[in-house]
């Protein structure tokens, strides 16, 4: 379910009923572009059920489901279809096109090509958790989390959240537990990571596949590379690379998270109640190992 994770800390005070947050959300619900739209969002049931509920209730836990769909164009037939137009106005009037006219036949190429264009369609999953005051949204890209996020305190009124800090960076964490091989209490480093320098030339060495208790690494750490990512398992359930903005990326939850399961008992609820039990234990842990967060 979970592949990314960008985590905020929402704000106290903000205490509203799942009803409320779906009635919200349902305001806004997901629609295919039309002929001439480039991008279109909002939100679809997380059962991917047709009229169903905005959000889930989960063992406490609420689970909502973000859609994006965009129409892309590439630049070269875009750009062929602008010259067709100015071809055509230099030919009956002498004249090429000028600065401005040219931006608008670029519009009117855009308009024209837009219907035939293909369509992508992203969607994103949003968890709430209620009582340990948690957002958290299944991306990488901070830019597609920052327009969630703005959607979501305009929608839910008294929501105000800020993206998780901790007292150790993780960039200074990660380069500690590399240089002393000293994980934090319950972690482990695997076999994955990536160091940059500081300074102008930015300089990267990745290593994939390999193992980082080797005095190369270390020696990199002293030349004065900082770890930009870092793979590592929590307490042998859920691995992750680990980046220098708190960000978890590859997460993937290991078999030991399944024991006991059986092979029916799959399906959304079992899978939400997995993902986030697992994750409610996993974030506050990775925050300690971390410094905690900085007292207000």
């Amino acid at each position: 379910m979970f592949k990314s994770l960008i985590i905020y800390r929402i704000a106290h005070g903000w205490a509203p009923t799942a009803y409320a947050i779906n009635d919200a959300l349902a305001a806004t619900p997901f629609m295919e572009c039309g002929a001439t739209q480039e991008k279109s969002c909002g939100w679809v049931p997380p059962r991917g059920e047709a009229h169903g509920a905005m959000l889930e209730s989960i063992g406490g836990q609420w689970i909502a489901r973000f859609m994006v769909e965009s129409k892309a164009l590439p630049g070269s037939v875009l750009a062929r279809k602008v010259k067709e137009k100015a071809d055509r106005i230099e030919k009956e009037t002498g004249r090429k096109p000028g600065k401005k006219e040219s931006k608008e036949l670029k519009d009117e190429a855009k308009l024209d090509l837009l219907p035939m264009a293909f369509t992508k369609q992203a969607s994103m999953w949003v968890w709430i958790d209620p009582t340990n005051r948690l957002l958290v949204l299944d991306t990488a890209s901070q830019g597609r989390a920052d327009e969630v996020v703005t959607l979501l305190v305009e929608a839910l009124p008294g929501l105000s959240v800020s993206l998780v800090h901790t007292q150790t960076s993780p960039q200074a964490a990660m380069a500690h537990w590399l240089k002393e091989q000293e994980p934090p209490v319950g972690f482990t480093v695997d076999r994955e990571c990536e160091l940059k320098s500081a300074n102008e030339e930015k300089a990267v060495v990745k290593y994939g596949r390999h193992p980082l208790d080797i005095a190369e690494v270390q020696g990199h750490i002293d030349a004065g590379k900082l770890p930009t990512k870092l793979a590592m398992t929590w307490d042998d359930r859920v691995s992750f690379l680990l980046t220098e903005g708190l960000q978890v990326r590859k997460l993937q939850f290991l078999d030991t998270v399944f024991e006991g399961t059986k092979a029916d008992d799959g399906g959304f609820d079992t899978d939400v109640a997995i993902a986030t039990g697992e994750l409610a234990k996993l974030i506050p842990d990775l925050i300690e190992a971390l410094g905690g967060e900085p007292t207000p």
